[in-house]
């Protein structure tokens, strides 16, 4: 099986690698593309090297299957082209994402809404990603009408030079800023750009990705998306407020079954989700479960994952998997 992925030698496409291996997914042959800076450069996969190919090159191996992780302009550009050719397109940028005539997916939540005929896939934004995965299970039993999302989302999900710059400024070095302002020691309520409404661009995909995810316009949800000097690790503070009241050991039980979460949820014994023993794990960590005291009806909670993992490349990885089960790629 070949397999290309798209954006190989940044920060989520080095992670999409390990993750491939991790789950022994099936890959005979790896196509590594990249930016033609990249081009030639080596990575390696399964303990063996490839070299970085462009686009052009990478589509006339043929991949089966296509993992996209270069920006929303490359995906735009090429991965129509990969689709042409009948590959499967696992596409994380926002540039499919909200195309009516694409699949939005969290496997555990809408795989099976995927056909045949479904060649280009968008992966969820990270922050909206682990959020979902919580509610799917409690809008099925006690439909959400409300959420205030409060984000607390680390460097890395801006990319390496992000990375590079709260480094060095912890570091008293002088910073190549990729943030307006310095990001160690503070926090910039500010991921992407902002719009008209005064919403970031991240603020509006959480809105409008939980909505297509979930397959309910009806539900509303006032985000607020803040960067945090937290090097590897999204959390998110979630108020829910459900149509019908619930019981909060049967949240519990809920969560404690739906595939992909685990609760920690022990605040007597300090057991809570936290982005330092997240960072490098699959799953959507859960935990300071409590009732909302000022309004009926609503739920606190604490909400962490590794974005590049479950926000983003294992995700990505999930999906192909679930295409190699139902044989719309074989091995």
């Amino acid at each position: 099986m070949k397999v290309a992925v798209f954006g190989a030698t940044g920060l989520v496409g080095s992670v999409m690698l390990k993750v491939l291996d991790e789950m022994n997914f099936p890959v005979s042959e790896l196509i590594p593309i990249a930016s033609e800076r990249s081009v030639g450069k080596e990575v390696t996969f399964k303990g063996k090297p490839y070299k970085v190919v462009n686009a052009q090159t990478g589509l006339g191996m043929k991949p089966v299957l296509a993992i996209f992780s270069a920006g929303g302009d490359a995906s735009k550009e090429w991965a129509p082209k990969f689709a042409e050719i009948g590959c499967y397109v696992v596409d994380n940028s926002s540039a499919w994402r909200m195309d009516p005539t694409k699949k939005l997916v969290v496997p555990e939540i809408n795989a099976g809404e995927l056909t045949a005929e479904d060649k280009i896939i968008a992966n969820p934004n990270c922050s909206t990603i682990q959020m979902v995965l919580a509610l799917a299970p409690l809008h099925r039993k006690y439909q959400i009408k409300r959420v205030v999302v409060s984000t607390y989302q680390s460097v890395s999900g801006t990319g390496a030079k992000a990375l590079k710059q709260m480094s060095a400024e912890r570091s008293g070095e002088e910073a190549d800023m990729v943030y307006p302002y310095p990001i160690d020691m503070n926090c910039l309520p500010h991921i992407d750009v902002f719009t008209e409404s005064g919403y970031t661009k991240e603020e509006l995909k959480m809105i409008n990705e939980t909505r297509k995810i979930l397959g309910d316009d009806t539900i509303n949800v006032s985000p607020t998306t803040v960067r945090v000097p937290v090097k590897g690790g999204h959390s998110e503070a979630v108020n829910v407020e459900f149509a019908n009241d619930y019981d909060l050991d049967e949240i519990r039980d809920i969560l404690s079954k739906t595939e992909g979460i685990v609760v920690q949820d022990d605040p007597a014994n300090k057991v809570y989700p936290m982005p330092l023993y997240a960072e490098g794990k699959n799953d959507v960590f859960v935990g300071r479960l409590r009732r909302d005291l000022s309004h009926p009806n609503t739920l606190n909670m604490w909400i962490v994952a590794d974005n590049l993992r479950k926000g983003a490349a294992t995700n990505a990885v999930q999906i192909a998997i679930y295409l190699l089960k139902q044989g719309f790629i074989k091995a």
